[in-house]
């Protein structure tokens, strides 16, 4: 095999062949197998393990706070008031007909006599009678602090139950902060285990079919399980740097299986082509290393940078993410890079043991694909007329895209399969103003003297609130005050949702007219309005003020990597066009499906007309880094063919036909997994799930057998074109095996 160096004859000048960093990796894993596999292990067993230890720190909302909000929480702060305490509501209505008060009184006194006996609870205060009187409503203050609130919530939901079998003609149902994050944490719990239990034999049966035996198949299952483990381990350890968003372990789960399979795939699917020519099991891997192998470290390399462009919107959400998929990708590529070659060689040829009937004899025939080869046909022929057709079609499915309207999800948004949201619905409606999450948070802060005209101007200011349709009108505006009077906190609530317009438009009416003309007009007085309505206001709009950085950087070292990887300028553009196209097409198709309602019951939603607001954002960065999976792929393998001689044209048709069913294998696992999200029942894993699935699908098929061939095709020779100065210098006796030096590729 070749060397590090090799000697001219004598006469003829000597020269450096280089020796690629993947096929020297992949050479010391092959010669000590046993030690690379005991090494991984102690990784995976030491993150896991070690992140266990560290324990995992969760966000908070102070962690990602912006602008307007992070001023109404300097200015709460600097009144050091007491940490407001986890409150949750009893609903109290009749099953049919006219609620009877007085008995509902009753059930009242018995339900809070239970209630203040618990230790979780401080008080329990007087009920509330709806306007229409078809309602009780009893407020309870737990004890203790909000931030663990849903872990001690047990006991007041089990009074309530009790209250519920005492009096079963009554309606008596619970619902609050601490509940409801409950049951939103024991939901994602159940999601997250369904996800899991689901997409390992779906990957697995996927890979049976694609190779034929059952180690084979395995093989990127295993690993890509360990790498997701690892991840998580090390997620741990980055959250103290980076707090943990609650998303964070979905992700890695789902990034972490589609590459970890893929990358182990391409590897693996490389090797076998080599043994299928008549190589030995390390010869072979020396081969898929310096080939698939440098796939592998280009494409990681890609979605880690990608991914590490989520840090410029300084928002720990994003940046927590982002952090989660670097170290998935991370970890699966050195993975791939180090322990698969060692397991290939440890495993010789029980690798294609043992072999499933029917699907045995599928081992890795010849390249060629009689399919593939009359799908490249079009584009091969007519490449003008394909590419104008194709790119023609991919537009227009993108045009929807045009009308996205943004939105974060709030309990409307969630499943009514969850019981607590359908009693949050019924208070909504006996009580609009607790709706929870629905109300402006007026933090005001002033001198010494000034405290007596805020106070005055907090009145003027309820006063011109009343009557106001955009405001709840059953409550009026509450306002507590420091100890030192010089800070002040006005509760205003809000009719409706606080994702409705009246909640909109309350938020505009009160940040532009009504707080400048009556708070704002003390002297050396500072006011700032949070609340989930401007939270959701403000993130939007640092949404919009963070895509350009994030797409400029994205697009800016995508360029540069495939630039320094193909040392053609032309390959680095048509990629980025390429995969801009794709992106666009997957927007437009979640807007379709999303924002309508045609598909509401195909997969289980109910549509809110809007696309989660992060989504755009982490699409775009998870996608484009996804979609250099197989670009770089592809273009490596008509690369290579170029490199050894072959026409343009035929190498393009070559590389596609041979990369073909390895490329569809792994688009296939990987659309697979993401319908598994879209199955799930949060709203933001359904639209990310079928976002993912849709590019993916979008850029495997019609992208890379269809656009590529034929822009390259219509591009022919200019497709290599390089400043001089970047031509590269081929190391053809490292991609070579003894047979592709015989003239076969």
């Amino acid at each position: 095999m070749p060397g590090a160096e090799t000697q001219a004859p004598a006469g003829r000048r000597r020269h450096a062949v280089r020796v690629p960093f993947t096929t020297r990796v992949g050479r010391w894993s092959a010669n000590h197998p046993w030690l690379a596999i005991t090494a991984w292990l102690c990784f995976v067993v030491a993150s896991v393990v070690g992140g266990s230890l560290v324990g995992t720190v969760k966000a908070t909302t102070q962690d990602s706070l912006h602008g307007e909000l992070a001023r109404a929480d300097r200015i709460e702060q600097a009144g050091a008031f007491p940490e407001a305490p986890a409150a949750e509501s009893v609903l109290i209505t009749e099953r049919s007909g006219d609620l009877d008060v007085q008995r509902a009184q009753a059930v009242v006194a018995d339900l809070s006599a239970q209630m203040r006996a618990l230790s979780q609870v401080a008080k329990v205060a007087d009920p509330v009678v709806s306007l229409d009187r078809g309602a009780l409503l009893v407020e309870v203050e737990m004890a203790g602090s909000a931030n663990d609130a849903d872990a001690r919530v047990g006991p007041l939901l089990e009074v309530t139950t009790q209250a519920q079998q005492r009096y079963p003609d009554l309606l008596v149902e619970q619902v609050g902060s601490a509940s409801l994050a409950k049951a939103l944490t024991e939901t994602l719990a159940a999601d997250f285990v369904k996800a899991e239990l689901i997409s390992v034999p779906v990957a697995l049966v996927i890979l049976l079919i694609s190779f034929g035996a059952l180690i084979a198949a395995g093989v990127p299952v295993v690993l890509a399980l360990s790498a997701v483990a690892g991840a998580i381990g090390l997620a741990q350890f980055a959250s103290h740097i980076f707090p943990a968003g609650e998303l964070v372990s979905s992700i890695i789960l789902l990034i972490g299986m589609a590459v970890g399979v893929d990358y182990s795939l391409f590897y693996l699917r490389r090797e076998r082509e080599e043994r299928a020519r008549g190589l030995d099991h390390r010869s072979a891997v020396e081969i898929a290393a310096a080939t698939s192998g440098h796939a592998v470290l280009v494409s990681g390399v890609a979605v880690v940078t990608a991914m590490a462009s989520l840090f410029l919107v300084g928002d720990n959400t994003f940046s927590s993410m982002a952090t989660g998929s670097i170290l998935v990708v991370g970890v699966a590529v050195i993975g791939s890079l180090t322990v698969l070659p060692a397991i290939l060689v440890a495993l010789g040829r029980w690798v294609d043991r043992p072999r499933v009937p029917f699907l045995g004899r599928r081992m890795q025939r010849a390249e060629r694909s009689r399919f593939w080869a009359a799908v490249l046909r079009p584009a091969l022929r007519a490449p003008l007329a394909t590419f104008v057709i194709s790119v023609g079609v991919l537009v227009a499915v993108a045009i929807p895209a045009l009308d996205m309207n943004l939105k974060r999800p709030t309990a409307t948004d969630l499943p009514r399969s969850i019981p607590i949201l359908r009693t949050y619905d019924h208070l909504a409606q006996a009580f609009p103003s607790n709706d929870l999450g629905t109300s402006h948070v007026i933090a005001i802060r002033t001198d010494a003297a000034g405290g007596p005209a805020v106070q005055r101007e907090i009145a003027a200011l309820a006063a011109r609130i009343k009557g106001d349709s955009r405001f709840a009108q059953d409550r009026p505006p509450t306002a507590r005050r420091s100890a030192d009077g010089t800070v002040f906190l006005a509760t205003v609530r809000v009719a409706g949702a606080s994702d409705s317009s009246e909640a909109t438009q309350s938020l505009h009416r009160l940040r532009t007219l009504l707080l400048p003309q009556t708070v704002g007009t003390v002297p050396n007085t500072e006011w700032a309005v949070a609340g989930r309505t401007a939270s959701d206001a403000d993130f939007r709009d640092r949404m919009a003020s963070a895509l350009p950085p994030v797409v400029a950087f994205v697009l800016g070292m995508a360029f540069l990597i495939m630039l320094v990887t193909f040392r053609s300028v032309v390959v680095a553009l048509t990629s980025i066009l390429l995969n801009t196209i794709s992106v666009a097409a997957s927007y437009g198709h979640l807007v379709l499906v999303f924002q309508h309602t045609w598909a509401e019951d195909l997969l289980g939603f109910t549509s809110n007309g809007a696309v989660v607001s992060w989504l755009p954002l982490m699409l775009f960065v998870i996608l484009f880094g996804l979609s250099m999976d197989y670009h770089v792929f592809v273009v490596s393998r008509i690369r290579e063919a170029v490199q050894h001689g072959v026409p343009t044209r035929q190498a393009i048709e070559q590389g596609i036909v041979s990369s073909a069913s390895t490329v569809s294998s792994a688009a296939i696992i990987m659309v697979a997994v993401f319908c598994i999200f879209a199955t799930l029942s949060i709203v933001e894993f359904k639209q990310l799930g079928v976002g993912l699935a849709a590019a993916i699908l979008i850029d495997a098929t019609i992208i890379r057998a269809v656009v590529l061939p034929s822009l390259m095709r219509l591009l022919g020779e200019a497709n290599w074109w390089a400043p001089r100065f970047m031509n590269p210098v081929v190391s053809e006796p490292t991609l070579r095996s003894p047979r592709q030096h015989a003239g076969r590729t």
